[in-house]
């Protein structure tokens, strides 16, 4: 998604804290139109009987994760968290059904995801929960935008968002329902989707300093390990809705 709306097939789409790092470290012509404080919903599981029973465990294991995604974010939070460091694991870079698989056959460790497959996994995969994000610091998605179509159709943008936010207040007093709604138009079983629904924050705001500086921490991350060439300032690529 991040390379379509860069290349301006796609104007404006969801997304979590890591894709638009990268994607703003290779020069996208992207900016950052909302932000969605995560409160539940991704974290890391392990087995059931697995031996790894806290972060500091993980040193020497096998994690699933998508690479330059919100999961690979929580990964580091994680070791981190643990005093670890990121050379302290082996990564296992597979997207979301692969690292379903990998972690179904054991041949990973841990598995660090987001919902629906977070629910899926800790569910119908026979995974415990080793750590919510949540728990290891403040995360966020995002509602990204490509820059050439934020500043040319700007009052549409801002009302559109102010639009989606209506939603989000709706979808947090009727979770049952989105469940319901993601499952119909998914396929994902009913009762995953509605366990995610009772977890997921939905809300919509404005990009504002404390949003900016977390996701610049994520940024910093990333840099520190090699994974972006260039230091990036978030800042630079947060949009101004225009005024009513």
């Amino acid at each position: 998604m991040m390379e379509a709306m860069n290349a301006g097939s796609v104007d404006f789409g969801q997304v979590g804290d890591s894709p638009p790092v990268f994607a703003q470290a290779a020069g996208a012509n992207i900016v950052y139109v909302a932000g969605q404080p995560i409160t539940n919903g991704q974290g890391i599981l392990v087995k059931q009987d697995s031996e790894i029973r806290k972060l500091a465990d993980l040193k020497g294991k096998r994690i699933a994760l998508g690479k330059g995604t919100s999961a690979h974010n929580v990964t580091i939070m994680a070791l981190e968290n643990a005093g670890l460091q990121f050379g302290d694991i082996t990564p296992v870079y597979l997207n979301p059904p692969e690292g379903a698989s990998a972690f179904a056959r054991g041949s990973v460790d841990a598995w660090a995801v987001w919902d629906p497959y977070f629910s899926i996994g800790e569910l119908k995969g026979g995974g415990r929960v080793l750590a919510q994000a949540i728990e290891l610091g403040k995360t966020n998605s995002f509602y990204i935008a490509n820059a050439g179509f934020a500043s040319a159709h700007g009052a549409f943008l801002r009302d559109a968002i102010a639009a989606l936010a209506q939603v989000a207040d709706w979808a947090e007093a009727n979770r049952d329902q989105v469940g319901k709604s993601l499952a119909e138009v998914t396929g994902v079983d009913l009762e995953i989707q509605t366990f995610a629904a009772r977890r997921s924050s939905f809300a919509i705001g404005r990009i504002d300093d404390g949003i900016v500086t977390t996701q610049q921490a994520v940024a910093d991350r990333f840099h520190k390990l090699g994974l972006i060439p260039k230091r990036v300032v978030v800042r630079d690529a947060v949009w101004t809705p225009p005024q009513s």
